[in-house]
């Protein structure tokens, strides 16, 4: 059954303040906008500008809740408008695409 234009649930580990632990908990992802890409991440790192932002010690804001892992590798869900690089079904690998 396709996601694609629907608000899917999935669950996620959210921080929700500096020093905080992270808790796992059910989110809901908006379908991708123009240029957008919808991944369904399988696997992450935790690196240490994660560590850093979540130490409260990152100048470049507040951005609670978060959640972190932006060395993700998975598979894409669904695409927004206009874009044509990747693909629903494709495998991504650290948010890039897969050779």
């Amino acid at each position: 059954m396709s996601t694609a234009g629907q608000v899917i649930k999935c669950k996620a580990a959210v921080a929700w303040g500096p020093g905080q632990p992270l808790i796992i908990e059910e989110i809901e992802v908006a379908p991708p906008k123009k240029g957008e890409v919808r991944v369904k991440i399988l696997a992450t790192g935790v690196c240490h500008t994660d560590a850093y932002t979540l130490s409260g010690k990152d100048p470049e804001g507040e951005w609670w809740p978060i959640v972190f892992g932006h060395e993700g590798g998975g598979i894409v869900e669904s695409v927004g408008e206009g874009v044509t690089s990747v693909q629903p079904g494709d495998h991504l690998d650290q948010l890039r695409e897969e050779d």
